[in-house]
């Protein structure tokens, strides 16, 4: 069984579904410290032909919580105008009558955890996408918050029975793989290749954008060719 382990990112860029779709099981890591301005809650979209950064207003969040205690700002104002600005964005694009549904129904999820918000996301785009990896939270079933870095990647590795973990390949640094071959597991790191597409005829490509970006210029086929578009090393 393979699997793979990464914090909670909001419509994270292609590379983070790739490595979902690359995995069998996809542990949601939301029970380690906040990051602040990282991607849990943020991420970039195309808006009048530039690159845009959109942000979930959180309540006093602080990297002294856990990602799943940090909660979503009291005023629901932000859901109508992040809708707005998808909306001015994208309304051109091809794939957009096919894809704001479902953008709607992530953005107005009934939760006030930006945790629960970004596993709810997930769902919905891995049923949009044929994705069938089995997604799970790390605060829900490990009890082994007290380990840390790489001994707490191999205990979950070794309680769900895994024989191969991939991680993206920033974190090449961090694991060592002689290590998760004496338990028996495989190490392997993801490498994304070069992503394009058009985007309303742009000369310039901005790349590592939503994966709203890429849904909305590319029908599900076309998207799930781009899924493999990876090496592992």
């Amino acid at each position: 069984m393979t699997l793979a382990i990464m914090q909670p990112y909001f419509l994270p860029y292609i590379g983070y579904m790739q490595l979902m779709d690359a995995v069998d099981t996809f542990i949601l890591y939301d029970d380690v410290s906040f990051i602040n301005r990282g991607w849990i809650n943020r991420n970039r979209l195309l808006i009048n032909g530039q690159e845009h950064l959109f942000t979930i207003p959180l309540k006093d969040a602080s990297q002294n919580k856990r990602i799943n205690e940090v909660h979503l700002a009291d005023d629901p104002k932000w859901r109508s105008k992040l809708l707005r600005t998808i909306e001015q964005g994208y309304r051109k694009a091809p794939c957009y009558q096919q894809v704001m549904p479902i953008t709607e129904k992530i953005i107005n999820f009934a939760t006030d955890s930006i945790a629960d918000l970004v596993y709810f996301s997930l769902i919905e785009l891995n049923q949009y996408l044929g994705i069938t990896t089995r997604l799970v939270a790390s605060s829900s079933i490990y009890s082994n918050a007290d380990l840390k870095a790489q001994e707490r990647i191999l205990d979950i590795c070794r309680q769900e029975s895994a024989t191969r973990y991939i991680n993206p390949i920033g974190g090449i640094e961090l694991y060592d793989k002689p290590t998760f071959e004496e338990s028996g597991i495989k190490l392997n790191f993801i490498k994304a290749k070069p992503v394009q597409y058009p985007q309303f005829g742009r000369s310039a490509f901005v790349p590592w954008l939503s994966i709203l970006d890429v849904l909305m210029f590319n029908d599900i086929d076309t998207v799930r060719v781009l899924l493999g578009e990876y090496e592992l090393v």
